[in-house]
């Protein structure tokens, strides 16, 4: 019986603090995400560049449903159930950033995976 977790679960092996410092600096605000891009400049890993794209789908995802509250009352609606999901993937990014793991967020982080495939290469 293989035992193996998938890489995408896995704690990255060997990861240094200044691996996690980007990773968890990507989900502690804008400046926090600026701060860790500068600082994956000057250390690609792999575990930066993961994180840095889980945030950079949340914030898309985030603008994205940003535009929808433009819409009175409904669009109001959508905007209060999306920001509290925001809210619970964020969390759901920064726990697994702290513990070192790449661990896609739920429902879309495997899609900012691909579609963000270019981006921290």
């Amino acid at each position: 019986m293989d035992t193996t977790v998938p890489p995408s679960q896995a704690a990255v092996a060997g990861a240094t603090t200044e691996d996690k410092t980007v990773a968890i600096l990507s989900y502690v605000t804008i400046l926090g995400f600026i701060v860790a891009i500068v600082m994956y400049q000057n250390h690609k890993t792999q575990l930066g560049a993961f994180h840095l794209r889980q945030t950079l789908g949340l914030v898309v995802t985030g603008l994205l449903g940003g535009i929808v509250a433009v819409v009175p009352i409904l669009g109001w609606i959508v905007w209060f159930f999306v920001a509290i999901g925001l809210l619970v993937l964020w969390f759901l990014g920064l726990v697994s950033a702290i513990r070192g793991d790449m661990r896609p967020v739920p429902l879309l982080g495997d899609h900012y995976q691909r579609w963000f495939a270019g981006a921290f290469a």
